[in-house]
Formats: structure tokens, sequence, C-alpha cells
């Protein structure tokens, strides 16, 4: 079975406050990226096989989303190992979730090659098992995220005909650590479903993401890329989650002259 595990952005993102568990309480949507996806292959397998290319992501097996899926979903329904294939396109340490995505991927292969029949809440709990992001590639449709990011509840988006620019500097990437190691938590005067039914084009300053702050004070690269989003024509620009990514929408397909050290994804919405 063969899964094109697409990766997603963030719009608005609230860090609301720490919880007792050490996780931050948050609102965000999260919109998936049809169009930037990894491939994932998984087969019915007597011992466990992880072949990766594409994009090196250079960490021990058992360390891999893709893997941590297999181990819940042994513990959790007692099912043998699989051959898991790994092609990366979705560059990490962006905020992408495109490794949640490869994990859910599994969880979702392994649940038809055994035929369990789980529910789509089995599904979303054995995927929030594994990180904050999973979760949310159970539906794969816009969400209004919150707890941790597993509470999902669907949003409608006015986003159909306008065209999403994904951007990366390659030489950029922030941790998880990071991100959430400068973070000041804050409750929002206005919750972020209603700043959302503003226009897009009053969203900019408005739909924030808090993860911004203190990123571009340590990467100003980022910060400068983000700027350029918004000259080349962007009605609305923001880092996706935790960044390095940043994202623009537009009203007509953008012609966007980076160098080659930046990696961009382009498609209509």
């Amino acid at each position: 079975m063969i899964i094109k595990a697409n990766c997603k952005i963030n719009i608005g993102l609230d860090v609301i406050r720490k919880r007792e568990d050490g996780f931050h309480e948050l609102n965000t949507v999260m919109f998936p990226v049809r169009g930037l996806y990894d491939s994932v292959e998984v087969a019915l397998s007597d011992h466990l096989i992880f072949e990766q290319s594409g994009i090196v992501v250079d960490c021990p097996i058992e360390k891999n989303l893709c893997v941590k899926a297999l181990r819940v979903m042994q513990q959790r329904y007692g099912v043998g190992d699989v051959s898991i294939k790994l092609d990366k396109r979705v560059p990490f340490g962006a905020g992408l979730g495109g490794g949640s995505s490869d994990a859910t991927a599994v969880i979702v292969a392994i649940n038809a090659l055994y035929n369990l029949n789980l529910s789509e809440q089995e599904l979303i709990d054995a995927a929030a098992a594994i990180g904050s992001d999973t979760a949310f590639f159970v539906r794969n449709t816009p969400q209004l995220c919150s707890g941790r990011g597993e509470i999902m509840e669907p949003i409608d988006l006015p986003l159909s005909g306008l065209w999403l620019a994904v951007v990366k500097p390659d030489n950029e990437g922030v941790s998880t650590s990071e991100a959430y190691g400068g973070i000041k938590p804050c409750v929002p005067h206005t919750a972020l479903q209603q700043r959302l039914q503003l226009p897009i084009d009053q969203w900019q300053g408005v739909v924030k993401n808090d993860f911004e702050d203190h990123i571009f004070k340590a990467h100003p690269t980022i910060a400068t890329l983000k700027q350029k989003l918004i000259n080349a024509g962007a009605i609305y620009a923001s880092m996706s989650g935790s960044g390095s990514a940043l994202f623009g929408l537009f009203t007509e397909r953008p012609n966007l002259c980076f160098n080659s050290q930046i990696f961009t994804h382009i498609e209509e919405l």
C-alpha cells in the first residue's frame, strides 16, 4: 500500500498556556497542503524493514516517527511487523508536519493491512500518542485544533481559488525545543476563530503565529523571507507551525524569484 502523506500549514497559532503535563495549550487551524507530500509504502513483513530515500533524515531507525507509529500499533493492537519505504520530499524542521503525516500514513496502512477496522476516533487516539500534529492527518481536512493539537473541529475557510506558496530556506531549521523554549504563552483578547472571520486581506497582523516574534529574532533570514512573500503580492503571509517554513496566499499564481537555496512549492487551493 502506497500513501501520499501530504503536509500541512498552520493558519494562526496561539500558544495559550503551559499545561501540567509539560505540553502547551494551543489554538490553531491546520490546513492540508495536498501537492507537497512524502510517499510512504507499507507492506506486511515477518520482520521490520525500513528504507528511506529522498531528503535524508539522520536519526536512529527506532526514533523515526514511522517506526514509532508501528510500535504504537503493535502495543495497542498486537499487529506484526511491516516493511516501510519512505520517499522523503517534505522538508523537516519546517513546521509542516511531514514526519507526523508519515506516521499517520503508517497507522492508516496498518489498519488496512491487518483488517483492524478501527474507528476514526481510535485512529486519532493512536496518532495522538506519537505527537501533537499527528492526529490531524487522520482527518486531513481543515481543522480548528486545540489542546495540544489533538482536539479538532472542522472549519470552513474561503480559500478556494487562491494560490498557496510554501517556502523554506535550505540552511535554516527550527527545532521544537528551540521554538517552545522561547515562547511566552498568552491568552488573546479575541479568539482565533473570530479573527478568521475577517476578510483574508485583513488577516495580516491579526491572525498571528505566536512563535514568529522570537524565531524571527534568532533567525532573521526567516523574517526576511516572510517580507519577500508580502512584497511579491501575498495578501497574507505567515510562518507555519514552529518554523522555519513560511507560506503566502495569493490571488494569482505568484512569480517568486528566490535563489536556489530556498525550497519553494506552489499550488492552487
